[in-house]
């Protein structure tokens, strides 16, 4: 069965808001830095990056990951873009943020059959989503996305499984993130 794993980014000097507001961190590179360590982490699978920003291109090539430019406004409809143009390619995505701490394993572990939601360290959110192509799927990023992407595979009638375990719940949002988990 083949996998990709889409890794969606925005531009580094205008992603995480909420960690710029500390003043002290050099955000750009710690974003840059977090989405390296996913897209490495990812390998040997193919590794597409889903992004607003033309520039990531030698970004993502330095690391044999492809960039699917999107005009999207939302992460929600970048997504559902990239979903639909790669299910002809691929017969699942592993769609894993370009913000996790601890994202190893992300190339070489084998999914369930179904949806996989792997939850975010608080348990609302959906850091990393293994699911099948071709299906009519709704992607539901922001606030109890968890839940969300849940409810959408059951309207499906897909068979789905929640991790609330994996290393993959830790990414970085605000500054205590970064402290060890």
């Amino acid at each position: 069965m083949s996998t990709a794993v889409v890794v969606p980014l925005k531009r580094f000097d205008r992603a995480k808001s909420r960690l710029r507001r500390n003043r002290h961190l050099d955000v750009t590179a710690i974003v840059e830095e977090l989405a390296r360590g996913v897209i490495v982490s990812s390998r040997p699978r193919e590794v597409i990056i889903v992004s607003e920003d033309q520039q990531l291109a030698s970004f993502a090539t330095s690391f044999g990951a492809e960039l699917l430019l999107s005009s999207a406004t939302t992460l929600n409809e970048a997504l559902q873009s990239a979903y639909e143009s790669l299910s002809d390619r691929f017969d699942r995505l592993i769609i894993a943020h370009g913000d996790l701490r601890f994202p190893e394993g992300l190339g070489s572990f084998e999914p369930d059959t179904g949806i996989t939601l792997f939850a975010d360290h608080h348990g609302a959110g959906t850091n990393v989503m293994v699911i099948p192509s071709k299906l009519e799927f709704r992607f539901a990023y922001g606030p109890r996305s968890l839940q969300l992407h849940a409810d959408e595979a059951r309207r499906l009638g897909v068979p789905h499984r929640i991790d609330l375990t994996s290393s993959w719940r830790f990414d970085v949002d605000e500054p205590d993130d970064l402290k060890n988990a």
